[in-house]
């Protein structure tokens, strides 16, 4: 009994000095996460004007938001701010506003680039300043193979995956002759190039390619030159506008109508919107999202389409937002926004989202997940708003890109 005033005693000093070594290791582990400037921003670089500016643009920078505010706003303590430019689908343009972002903003990650000429350039200064690429409307195939680097993750889809998903269904149909009609640049090259690879592997030939320039009003001399070819399947290697112009004065042309089909190897729900159903229905396309795929997607969706002036979201916008949540998610693991460290601990941890699901970054930086075959609904198979596109295949995540160890990327070990 006598002893009990000092065992109580040396009970507060226990609590006291375990409550202290708690604080001090709370504040160690504030201590030890590394945020530049105490904030992690993101920069949204698109077309916010021009062609793309649909399939991405201003609904890009809506999807990095709802990203963040999903995430909770914050991340170790620290303020997460988007901001956005207009690349205006030229290079230095975008190049120049890059490194000014990162050298005068404290800019920690570039999200989306659409222009696959400008995501080559963005795709450089993210290495050469250890910050990070968070691709989704960049997508060529080269920047996760011989291109590859450290410092760039590329979320939604490449060309490899678009001329697999609908080369492979229309050589399944017949097409067995092609003629391609390429917006000449990069993006275009590449597909075109990619495509041709699976038509000549499934017993196809290419009989013809014709080139257009970026952003091309009047199509009607190329569509006349691919229409007199010979070939049966008409493939489309360009993308927003130009591939809307193309279906458009392709139909006046009766083209697509008879015996010669026309594939767009890359088009998105704001094409089919544009067209409208009786001009795009029966077009394959190959997408990896679209929004009335279940109940979660539609749910997003419906936020995405109440700030983003009643348009609904593209692929691109749903790889934005996906792509930020794990590039935040990876930061509260890792404790740093430091580029590379980032990307290390984006491929470490597994994808999981509402709009992709579960996946994975590969060691070349390319996310891997499902894409999907869908045709576009006759006017009298649509429902309800946006209800435009059918699903016809599922590509396992596991085919619908290209395999790693064919890429020569010297991050695969």
């Amino acid at each position: 009994m006598a002893n009990r005033p000092l065992e109580s005693a040396f009970l507060h000093v226990i609590c006291a000095i375990t409550l202290a070594g708690a604080a001090t290791l709370s504040f160690a582990d504030r201590a030890s996460a590394q945020i530049s400037d105490d904030v992690v921003k993101i920069g949204v670089l698109g077309d916010m004007s021009s062609l793309y500016a649909d399939i991405a643009g201003p609904g890009s920078v809506v999807a990095a938001r709802l990203a963040v505010e999903d995430f909770g706003g914050t991340v170790l303590g620290k303020k997460i701010e988007i901001i956005s430019a207009d690349h205006q689908n030229k290079p230095d343009i975008g190049a120049s506003i890059v490194r000014k972002w990162f050298d005068a903003e404290q800019v920690d990650a570039v999200a989306d680039v659409p222009n696959s000429a400008v995501g080559i350039a963005v795709h450089g200064i993210a290495r050469e300043k250890n910050k990070v690429l968070l691709g989704s409307g960049t997508s060529l195939t080269d920047l996760t193979g011989s291109q590859c680097s450290p410092n760039s993750v590329i979320w939604t889809f490449d060309t490899w995956a678009l001329a697999n998903g609908s080369a492979t269904a229309l050589l399944k149909t017949g097409g067995k002759k092609w003629a391609f009609l390429t917006a000449d640049y990069a993006f275009g090259h590449q597909l075109e190039r990619d495509a041709s690879a699976f038509v000549k592997a499934g017993g196809g030939e290419v009989v013809s390619v014709i080139r257009h320039p970026l952003n091309t009003s009047d199509f009607s001399s190329y569509l006349l030159r691919a229409q007199s070819s010979g070939a049966n399947v008409i493939a489309l290697a360009n993308a927003g506008a130009d591939t809307a112009n193309t279906v458009k004065q392709a139909r006046e042309f009766g083209i697509g109508q008879g015996q010669q089909k026309l594939a767009a190897l890359v088009a998105f729900i704001s094409d089919v919107h544009a067209l409208g159903l009786p001009v795009a229905q029966g077009l394959v396309l190959t997408s990896a999202f679209y929004w009335d795929m279940n109940d979660q997607t539609r749910a997003w969706a419906k936020r995405f389409v109440a700030r983003n002036g009643g348009k609904y979201p593209t692929m691109v916008h749903a790889g934005v937002y996906a792509a930020v949540l794990h590039y935040l998610k990876s930061i509260e693991s890792g404790k740093t926004d430091a580029g590379l460290d980032v990307v290390n601990a984006m491929k470490a941890m597994p994808t999981d989202d509402p709009l992709f699901g579960k996946g994975k970054i590969r060691a070349d930086g390319r996310h891997v997940h499902p894409m999907y075959l869908f045709e576009v609904k006759k006017p009298d198979e649509s429902k309800y708003a946006y209800d435009y596109f059918k699903l016809v295949d599922t590509i396992p995540a596991e085919r619908a890109f290209r395999p790693i160890s064919e890429g020569g990327c010297y991050l695969v070990k």
